[in-house]
Formats: C-alpha cells, sequence, structure tokens
C-alpha cells in the first residue's frame, strides 16, 4: 500500500479540458509540488496576453506555476528536478514529454488521454471521433513512453457520442469522465493493484493536429459524412463552405432527406428550420450560419439578411 497524499505530485497541463482532473487532485488531498503549463499567450481581437486556464486555476490554489517555452531545456528539466516529482500528471500539456522527464519520476508519468487508445492517437481525439462517425469513446489513462500516445493503457471510461453531438459539447462531457479514470488509477496505485496493459499497434489512428483548412466542405460526400465534418469541428476551427466567393460557415447540422436529382451544394430550401443542402445522397439541415465579420446566427436571422432561395449552389 501507498499513501497517495505523501507522493510528490507535478501536474502538466493547460487547457479547460484538464481543469477537471486537475481539481480531482487537488481535492484528493495529494502533495502538489508544482504545475506546469505553456506560457501565456495573446487571445482574443486585441491579442493581450491570457493565461492559460490550468495556471488560472492554479495561483487560486496557491500553488507554485512553471512556464518553460521547452520542456527539454535545461532550465526546464532543473526546475522540474528540483521539485523532485516521484508521479507527474499529464492532461493536455502541449508539448512532447522527453526521455530526462519521463525517467524522473519513480512512479512515472501518467496521462489522461481523450479517446479509448489505441484508436486516435495524437493532438484532437475528440474531434476526430465524430468526424469518423464513431458511436462510442471515452478517455484512457496511461504510462507515458517517448511514443506519441504508445505507452501501456491503465484506465479505461467509455462513453457514447450523440447522434448530432458538437465536438464542443463531447470536450465538456469527457473531462469529467477523465477525472474518474485518473482517480480510479490512483486508487489503485496506491492500493498497488494498478495493471498495464500494451497496445495494440495494428488497431491505431491517428488524429492529427486541426488546421482551418480541415473545414473546408465537399458538398460531394455523403450527407452524414458531411455531418460529421460539421460537428466534429464545432466550436474550432470550424467547418465552411463558399457563398458567391465569401466564406460561410455553417454549424448545428442534421442528415436530412434529399433529392438526388440536384447537384452536390444545392440550396434545397431555406427557412426558419435550416437551410437544406444536397450532399452526394440526402442533403444536410444547417441550424447556424456565419459569414466573414458577423456572428453566428440560426437560420431565421441569418435568411432576414441574406436570402438563399432553392438553386443557389454553394461551395462554388
Amino acid at each position: 500500500m501507498i499513501n497517495c497524499k505523501d507522493i510528490r505530485t507535478v501536474f502538466m497541463g493547460t487547457p479547460e479540458f484538464a481543469l477537471d482532473t486537475f481539481t480531482g487532485l487537488v481535492e484528493a488531498g495529494l502533495n502538489l509540488v508544482g504545475v506546469f503549463t505553456q506560457p501565456d499567450r495573446p487571445k482574443g481581437r486585441g491579442k493581450k496576453l491570457a493565461m492559460p486556464p490550468v495556471k488560472e486555476l492554479a495561483q487560486q490554489y496557491g500553488l507554485p506555476v512553471f512556464q518553460p517555452r521547452r520542456l527539454r531545456d535545461d532550465e526546464a528539466l532543473e526546475q522540474l528536478r528540483r521539485l523532485q516529482p516521484d508521479l507527474i500528471v499529464v492532461v493536455a500539456y502541449g508539448q512532447i514529454l522527453p526521455q530526462a522527464v519521463l525517467d524522473l519520476p519513480r512512479y512515472g508519468c501518467i496521462n489522461v488521454h481523450a479517446s479509448l487508445l489505441p484508436r486516435h492517437r495524437g493532438a484532437a481525439p475528440i474531434n476526430q471521433a465524430i468526424i469518423c462517425g464513431d458511436k462510442v469513446t471515452g478517455v484512457t489513462t496511461m504510462m507515458m513512453d517517448i511514443g506519441l500516445d504508445t505507452g501501456d493503457m491503465l484506465v479505461k471510461k467509455e462513453l457514447e457520442i450523440r447522434p448530432d453531438e458538437t465536438a464542443g459539447e463531447l470536450h465538456d462531457r469527457l473531462a469529467p469522465l477523465g477525472r474518474e479514470a485518473m482517480e480510479e488509477t490512483l486508487r489503485q496505485l496506491c492500493a498497488g493493484t494498478l495493471r498495464r496493459e500494451k497496445q495494440d499497434d495494428s488497431l491505431s489512428t491517428y488524429a492529427g493536429m486541426l488546421k482551418k483548412e480541415d473545414g473546408l466542405i465537399d458538398w460531394n460526400r455523403p450527407a452524414q459524412d458531411v455531418h460529421n465534418q460539421i460537428r466534429g469541428l464545432d466550436p474550432w476551427p470550424a467547418a465552411y463552405t463558399t457563398l458567391d466567393g465569401a466564406v460561410l460557415k455553417v454549424f448545428a447540422t442534421r442528415v436530412a432527406d434529399g433529392d438526388a436529382k440536384n447537384a452536390a451544394g444545392t440550396v434545397l430550401s431555406a427557412d426558419g428550420a435550416g437551410v437544406v443542402v444536397a450532399c452526394a445522397d440526402g442533403a444536410v439541415c444547417i441550424g447556424q450560419l456565419q459569414l466573414p465579420g458577423k456572428k453566428r446566427l440560426d437560420a431565421a436571422a441569418f435568411l432576414r439578411g441574406r436570402q438563399l432561395p432553392p438553386g443557389t449552389r454553394l461551395g462554388v
């Protein structure tokens, strides 16, 4: 048996997704000796420096915060060594941990990853699960190694993906599940019952970092695929098409009936219930739209300022 409250623990995380797990560690009474997070970044139209969410919370808890630009730099490594961590917990930190860090804590570096590994290794597992049309996803805690999300799996928690759920909505449901998985992992670690399971690399898929151009809609794809892309990229980077040469972002879709006689990208109908656009088979009904420099509007409000009569072609 190990007394978890005696374990000198360093937490590494940056975005909102990490907050639930971070809070769980604090409330469990772990001996948190330091928090590593990404440097402050310019944010918003004013480009003012903004603290990462994890830094804000760490300061509220009165914990020491470290923000190295590169974790592999000598100064950052020395900061970490001085903390003498027995365990490092990592949730969406945003930097690859070098071998020198992985070797430092005697209980290892344990990561919360937002997929059911080995599926969707990489930076955008939540988005990719939706884009691929997965019905089930979840979180996995794993013992980190030098590979990209290739370490031994520890605890898994599953969650069904709702048919019209967006990446933002799924993110908010997975974050507390990550906390549950880490709490269970720590209970097993302290009880001496933690078991490691190797990943089957042949089953792995890769969820690379998203780019704005990933949002371009190809209406010549099946309606379900288009719908999955749109909801998988909501809220960022957002799926888009073009309307008279201007970028038109689209959100809040559902699969609808469509006439195969119409060319893909053709507006079939447009009213307060949504804008129905033909795809390779079937159609999608768009509930929210946004033009450059404008707010994201529901279909009824958008159509009061810009008509989309049947026959209008998008993406041409």
